[in-house]
């Protein structure tokens, strides 16, 4: 614990005018940002006496060793940095709105050739027109449904349309008249286009003179005594009419707006977004975050803009945006939304009318989501500091182990070894800073551990000794740390600069002898290391002869199984991985009404593909469920094939690279950094 004091500029190093200021910790790692109008009175705050600060403030400050500052010209230019740098960095102390879940939009993909109509979740792409965000994919879907009656634009994969235009057949939507079939060219990309602005209309509120003209074209319809023609005039209103109902009208007059509502207490604040579009609820959404130091309404408003609006340009960014409480100072927010919309930008407090009573209905939703949250957070939050302080106890540790990285070795009968490390922080999982390792061999004098296993143990000791190898290289590369060393090739931060409180590996005493020795040999003695164990789920600790045994009932054994199953689950993902890029289809894939079985059953007759090639048709007619007029079709699929054939696994079937070494096999090393050590995804 650091004394603020320690690290508190001198009298007048500090100036007197806008900028954006950063605390760090030991490691040089950034864990608050912050901006100011005036950066020495701001920071002065922070430097008082430690009884008078808010508790968490208190927190950040004796973890922080260093602050550093960047002046800037404007209150709006001090906005900007502060976002992004809250994204590069992902401080821990600072506001995050915690979501959920992924919010699904509906999507037209206008980049493509004939776009196409989806449901979409994560980040936007420029090229597609977004809708929402909806509650449900389901509302998307059914909204949908009601609308290809009318507009019926592609929604088929790319897979299915192509594979339509092969055969020339349509899928059952094109049968149906809920798709124009584009596939087998009953419409021109140039007519498909057009349905997709249409759709795309209709969706962003022009609804009116869409169904004006409808129904004049069915009264003329009538008129003319067209009357099928007029009846699925009449049903196409119906089916909009019906797809408008499901988001009622809020605001009489037409208004593109977005609410934001919050409702907190001393610790947490829950953020509630109503999304009106043509005077319409469109879409809704909520955050909950903690309030890491005192702040106010004001500021959590501001806070949920950058945000809603960080990454969002143009109409994303709508005329009007009703809020609770206005930031202080207001001006530079506003400056700041109207440069992302590239218009003016109302941001307000509704006083009375129809605004106002739906800003109530907001307030509501946001009440509800916060106690929603505290029933099931508030044991979450408590359980998470159980947990952590029962293993600090459990392993003698100084201090809760806020970060803690976990080891496996995952591997197929020895071939494919690979490792994973996975990362924990507060109890929760970082996957961004996950990492996956491709075992190449030696890692210095491995020679101590003999018989079962060894093979594990030696994988363990070689990636901790790759890791922290890295983090050692990355913290003494200068004599003192900077920016730069912080950052990698594509300035992002290096996370192999920071180090865990503890490190956990998937198995017992020999593996967790293998990592002690690993961070002997590095010198690294201020790092805890243990194992736990599958079958008994015992906790070892290096140099102990009997594992540690925690309860069953222990908040603290709950975190490490989950830690320890997110690196089994994370390393074997990559394994199958590597393994399937090894394999190649067989020609036998291509022979129709050959299923596995049967493919199986030769391979495991003739023991390889080769073999098979060279058979004769009635030798192949000797297998168990090949008929003759089978064997005539696998002879000839064969004789076709290219030369150039892959071996046989004869335990799996499943064909084989000739060549060792390529695509990633084992015998190819991947070093520190290398493409297949990339950050970690969620499969």
């Amino acid at each position: 614990m650091a004394d603020p004091s320690s690290y508190r500029p001198k009298p007048g190093q500090i100036p007197d005018s806008p900028g954006v200021y950063r605390f760090r910790d030991e490691h040089r790692r950034v864990i608050y940002v912050g901006k100011a109008k005036s950066l020495r009175q701001r920071l002065a705050n922070y430097f008082q006496d430690l009884a008078g600060l808010h508790p968490r403030t208190r927190t950040m400050v004796t973890t922080a060793a260093s602050v550093e500052w960047t002046v800037v010209a404007t209150e709006v230019e001090a906005l900007q940095l502060e976002y992004s740098w809250i994204k590069e960095y992902d401080p821990r102390f600072n506001v995050k709105y915690r979501d959920d879940k992924s919010y699904p939009y509906l999507a037209v993909t206008m980049n493509e050739e004939f776009p196409r109509v989806q449901v979409m979740r994560g980040h936007k792409k420029k090229t597609v027109r977004y809708f929402g965000p909806y509650a449900h994919a389901w509302a998307i879907r059914d909204t949908v449904d009601l609308l290809l009656r009318v507009f019926p634009v592609r929604t088929c994969s790319a897979g299915v349309f192509k594979n339509a235009a092969r055969t020339g057949r349509p899928c059952l939507l094109g049968y149906i008249d809920k798709c124009s079939a584009p596939c087998v060219g009953r419409v021109s990309a140039e007519e498909h286009r057009e349905l997709a602005d249409e759709f795309c209309d209709f969706m962003a509120g022009r609804t009116g003179t869409y169904l004006r003209r409808l129904e004049k074209q069915m009264m003329a319809a009538a008129e003319e005594m067209e009357y099928e023609r007029a009846a699925r005039l009449r049903d196409d209103i119906e089916a909009l009419k019906k797809a408008m109902e499901k988001n009622a009208v809020v605001l009489a007059d037409a208004t593109d707006a977005d609410l934001i509502a919050v409702a907190e207490d001393e610790l947490e604040a829950a953020v509630q977004i109503f999304h009106v579009r043509g005077g319409r609820v469109r879409g809704q959404r909520g955050w909950v975050t903690d309030k890491v130091e005192e702040i106010t309404t004001g500021a959590l408003v501001e806070h949920a803009l950058q945000q809603l609006y960080g990454e969002e340009k143009g109409d994303a960014v709508p005329k009007e945006v009703l809020v609770p409480a206005l930031p202080d100072p207001v001006e530079p927010v506003q400056e700041w939304l109207t440069e992302r919309r590239g218009s003016n930008v109302s941001l307000r407090i509704p006083q009375r009318g129809d605004k106002k009573a739906l800003m109530e209905t907001v307030q509501r939703n946001a009440q509800q989501a916060l106690v929603l949250h505290k029933t099931k957070r508030a044991s979450d939050l408590t359980t998470r500091s159980r947990a952590l302080e029962e293993i600090a106890e459990a392993l003698d540790l100084d201090s809760a182990p806020l970060r803690i990285e976990c080891y496996d070795i995952s591997h197929l009968q020895g071939d494919d070894v690979v490792a994973s490390m996975v990362v924990f922080e507060d109890g929760l999982q970082r996957k961004g800073e996950y990492r996956r390792f491709e075992i190449k061999g030696r890692v210095g004098d491995t020679q101590l551990w003999h018989g079962e296993g060894q093979d594990d143990v030696r994988s363990m000791h070689e990636v901790i000794t790759r890791r922290f190898r890295r983090y050692l290289a990355e913290k003494e590369k200068t004599g003192e740390w900077v920016d730069d060393d912080l950052k990698d090739d594509e300035g992002r931060p290096k996370k192999f600069a920071y180090p865990p409180q503890l490190v956990v590996v998937d198995g017992g005493r020999p593996q967790v002898a293998a990592a002690k020795k690993a961070l002997d040999e590095l010198g690294i003695d201020d790092i805890a290391v243990c194992g736990l164990a599958k079958r008994l789920e015992e906790v070892w600790l290096p140099d102990e002869d009997d594992p540690v045994v925690l309860p069953r009932t222990s908040e603290g054994l709950y975190l490490l199984q989950r830690v320890r199953d997110e690196a089994h689950r994370f390393a074997i993902t990559y394994q199958r991985t590597k393994r399937a890029k090894r394999f190649r289809s067989s020609p036998l894939d291509d022979v129709p009404g050959l299923g596995d079985t049967r493919k199986q059953a030769l391979l495991k007759h003739f023991g390889s593909l080769k073999k098979l090639r060279s058979a004769t048709i009635d030798q192949i007619c000797e297998v168990p469920g090949i008929g003759r007029k089978t064997a005539e079709t696998i002879a000839v699929a064969l004789a076709q094939a290219a030369p150039a054939t892959p071996a046989v696994n004869t335990a799996t079937g499943e064909i084989m690279e000739e060549e060792p070494g390529t695509m990633g096999s084992s015998g190819e090393p991947v070093t520190m950094g290398a493409p297949d050590e990339r950050r970690g995804q969620e499969t």
